[in-house]
């Protein structure tokens, strides 16, 4: 075998694997979001707590530690530590309420932000070659937006379920090209 061979054997071992993992993890995420939904949202709340209080630590140290920053600076670092700290201590105390306050929070969110591509939308239709489906878009991107601001809470549900079903299918694509990639070239 010769070596070119073997790199390129190597090669596409190296990306079925990764495909491979990639589809397994995001099977088994999407098959969690589907089976139990809320549980899977608490423990995401979690995560991003922990992500609270590691940052808290870092922006803290920083403050305390670092010789480079001037003293405003250092001081911002350090409440900003404290702040991020306290708000991942008090996720994880009432986690099941923060899980409800973040799902509220994310609709909201992904309710403003339709609402301004919608009007985003709307300002590009001058320069658009396709008008219909740009004024289609927005209409119906400031539309969903609305929907999302009155309903923040089950428009997260719905969205919840949404990325679930697309982590599953995607997650199962992806296996199969792990087992498909590369069946010409190795």
């Amino acid at each position: 075998m010769s070596t070119e061979s073997s790199v390129t054997k190597e090669a596409v071992n190296g990306v079925r694997t990764a495909l491979g993992i990639a589809g397994v993890l995001s099977l088994i995420v999407g098959i969690l979001i589907l089976v139990w939904p809320g549980r899977t949202a608490m423990v995401v709340t979690a995560i991003i707590a922990i992500y609270a209080i590691v940052g808290g630590l870092v922006y803290g140290g920083l403050g305390i530690f670092s010789k480079s920053m001037g003293g405003w600076a250092r001081v911002g670092h350090i409440v900003l530590g404290v702040i991020f700290i306290a708000a991942g201590i008090f996720a994880f105390f009432n986690l099941a309420d923060t899980t409800g306050w973040f799902a509220i929070f994310l609709g909201i969110l992904v309710g403003v932000m339709w609402i301004v591509e919608g009007i985003v939308s709307l300002t590009t239709v001058g320069d658009s070659a396709s008008k219909g489906w740009t004024i289609f878009f927005a209409i119906l991107s400031l539309v969903a937006g609305i929907i999302l601001l009155f309903s923040p809470l089950w428009g997260a549900i719905v969205l919840w379920w949404l990325l679930g079903i697309s982590l599953v299918v995607l997650g199962l694509i992806q296996v199969i090209r792990a087992f498909t990639f590369g069946k010409g070239i190795a």
